[in-house]
């Protein structure tokens, strides 16, 4: 989608701090942390949100999971939360699907 926020950062038409990329995913650090490490991860291929996904996403949003887990990985943060906001009301402000990696700080329940 040609003006999405993401999908410009992607294409590198804004500036992104960039923590990962590969042929069909990418990772940049959150312009507003609601932790002390705070990413943003996401298909290259605009998804909208989790409501509009198809069955033939799950291949894609399955390896985005293991990536950020990859990434928690290799920086030695034992302890994160991974989300996925679904919807306006959630608190989905992009629309374009992104999980959030979050570290760094001791998480609460319930979140929000």
């Amino acid at each position: 989608m040609s003006d999405c926020l993401f999908c410009k950062m992607i294409r590198k038409e804004i500036k992104a701090k960039i923590e990962y990329e590969d042929d069909n995913l990418f990772a940049i650090h959150d312009i507003n942390p609601q932790a002390p490490i705070h990413l943003l991860m996401m298909p290259k291929r605009h998804i909208e949100s989790i409501s509009t996904m198809q069955a033939s996403d799950g291949e894609l949003l399955g390896k985005l999971i293991y990536q950020a887990k990859q990434i928690a990985a290799a920086k030695g943060w034992q302890h994160y939360r991974l989300v996925f906001n679904n919807g306006s009301e959630s608190g989905q402000s992009i629309f374009h699907i992104h999980l959030h990696l979050l570290s760094g700080r001791s998480m609460h329940w319930p979140p929000g």
